[in-house]
């Protein structure tokens, strides 16, 4: 029985990750939602979902002694950051003031400056496109420029851009997934990305954590 966990830290769509896990699972696929650090270490793959501030989940993360186990585990098995927790990966961000991340992916959280700037809205909020940068398992079976479901107002500027394997655009050009190693991670909800979202959570599923 494969066994993917999906962390509980109390700052994700919890209910809707694990649904969507489980219509693309097979029978032989378990799907957890847990904070147990031992569940989390047996675990096959991890989903580190997230919505809400960055301050808050670090804090979160801290207190249930997960930060480490993150660290950990993200060197070690497929790991999906799914927005928050793509997020949290990086080295630094402007939310709240500042905040440092995991520091697992080199880079900045910035806040959408330039879409204030020209007029737009602020979160970004809706349907975008995602240009595939990289070729990759996960973009396996989805088209290019195939369109999937964001909110946010912060974005990831990756260090080393070889590391961006999608890029998105709202007043510029922003990373909307990241891969490093068994290691990738999306800005967008996939769980609420319908057909696209569907299948790279079925490819994540049945990815071995190689490119």
């Amino acid at each position: 029985m494969r066994r993917v966990a999906v962390i509980d830290y109390g700052m994700g769509n919890l209910r809707s990750v694990s649904k969507a896990l489980e219509a693309v699972a097979d029978p032989h696929t378990q799907i957890l939602v847990t904070a147990d650090p031992s569940e989390i270490r047996q675990s096959d793959h991890i989903v580190f979902p997230g919505v809400g501030a960055i301050r808050d989940c670090m804090a979160e993360l801290k207190r249930l002694e997960l930060d480490q186990l993150i660290i950990e585990t993200a060197s070690q098995k497929p790991f999906l950051g799914i927005c928050l927790g793509m997020q949290a990966l990086m080295t630094h961000s402007q939310e709240n003031q500042g905040a440092d991340g995991l520091n697992i992916v080199d880079g900045e959280v910035l806040y959408f400056e330039q879409a204030v700037e020209q007029g737009l809205k602020v979160p970004h909020m809706g349907w975008n496109k995602v240009e595939q940068t990289l070729v990759h398992p996960l973009w396996q079976n989805i088209d290019q420029n195939s369109r999937f479901y964001f909110v946010h107002s912060f974005y990831v500027k990756a260090a080393d851009e070889n590391k961006v394997s999608g890029r998105s655009f709202y007043a510029l050009p922003f990373a909307a997934a990241l891969a490093q190693e068994n290691l990738f991670a999306v800005q967008f909800h996939p769980e609420k990305s319908q057909h696209a979202g569907l299948q790279l959570l079925k490819n994540f599923i049945n990815w071995d954590g190689q490119s």
